[in-house]
């Protein structure tokens, strides 16, 4: 996920500024320098030159499932979808989550995540059904999605993060028995405020998503920091329906991360040529707002709070960004 906001503006949303690719040519009298034509997801809202990637695979004359649709401006790569009916989630509470205050770090933060997602909130919603319209050569996504059980590390990797250092929390909350081990979920490693991941957290994302093999097994897992470290640059709004711009923050995110978590687990199936997922094309685009008793913006109501969360590209009806199955289709 690409951070937006930049710092030097206040408005309530900011547009993304996407990274143009450099392609280089010579003349024709002149060795050219080698050409990179394929793109990777990384998970981190950007594509890097692979020449590794997996050609894009299109549905022709029974050549791929039914499931696997395409001309929607994003493409299949071939690897599989996360087809749980549940996907289940699995929280790991990274740093200090005891401050007494509602809007930082706090028991409220935990709550109120752990509501959004429960059985009554994104699961099988009209928002998380829009990745149905994903699928592999099997089937397809159910649109299915709850949290089964969390936990809490106290700085077991400190408080600064490395890409390894993430795995190793999860590798840890999976090893120890905390939590069971599946290729059927996704783990979110949550850090509190003071926690920082040093390859990037606040200045080329608010979050990501990946894959390992942990015990024998491919595990996904997230990484989402608490956006109270840098609201400028991961909060779209710092004032928030829920009362704690840092939870509802995060509750974007991780909802944008585990969209692509299940659309995208290992990296190599739904993509578009830049290498962004089905969320990073409609990164911080909310589509139709209202306005909340506190005067912040929310566009969805679930499991009896209000919410901004970002829309999801359907893969259907051409393409396009929607908050609901079947809604109305948005590209900007």
């Amino acid at each position: 996920m690409k951070v937006l906001r930049g710092k030097s503006r206040r408005t309530a949303f900011f547009a993304v500024a996407a990274a143009a690719l450099l392609f280089f040519t010579s003349t024709v009298w002149a060795q050219t320098v080698r050409q990179h034509s394929k793109i990777s997801a990384t998970g981190k809202g950007y594509g890097v030159e692979d020449d590794n990637a997996p050609d894009e695979q299109f549905a022709e004359s029974g050549s791929l499932a039914t499931a696997v649709t395409t001309g929607n401006g994003i493409s299949y790569h071939g690897g599989p979808v996360m087809k749980g009916n549940p996907v289940s989630v699995y929280f790991i509470w990274y740093g200090d989550w005891s401050n007494g205050a509602r809007d930082s770090d706090s028991s409220y933060t935990v709550n109120l995540l752990e509501t959004l997602f429960s059985s009554t909130g994104l699961n099988n919603s009209g928002y998380e059904r829009i990745n149905t319209t994903y699928g592999d050569t099997t089937g397809n996504v159910t649109g299915a999605v709850v949290r089964k059980a969390s936990i809490y590390d106290n700085y077991s990797q400190g408080t600064s993060l490395t890409d390894s250092e993430v795995k190793a929390v999860v590798a840890n909350a999976i090893t120890s028995g905390k939590l069971p081990k599946t290729s059927n979920g996704i783990y979110f490693v949550l850090s509190s405020s003071d926690v920082r991941e040093t390859s990037g957290f606040c200045t080329r994302y608010c979050g990501f998503h990946t894959h390992a093999s942990i015990s024998g097994s491919d595990i996904k897992y997230a990484f989402v920091g608490n956006p109270a470290r840098c609201p400028s640059a991961c909060e779209a709004q710092t004032s928030s329906p829920n009362g704690d711009s840092g939870a509802d923050g995060m509750a974007s995110i991780m909802a944008h991360e585990s969209e692509e978590a299940i659309s995208d687990p290992d990296l190599n199936a739904w993509y578009d040529s830049s290498g962004a997922e089905n969320a990073d094309k409609c990164a911080w685009k909310f589509g139709p707002l209202k306005t909340a008793s506190n005067g912040s913006a929310y566009n969805m109501t679930l499991a009896n709070h209000n919410w901004l969360i970002q829309m999801n590209w359907e893969n259907a009806r051409g393409g396009g960004c929607d908050l609901t199955l079947g809604g109305t289709l948005r590209t900007r």
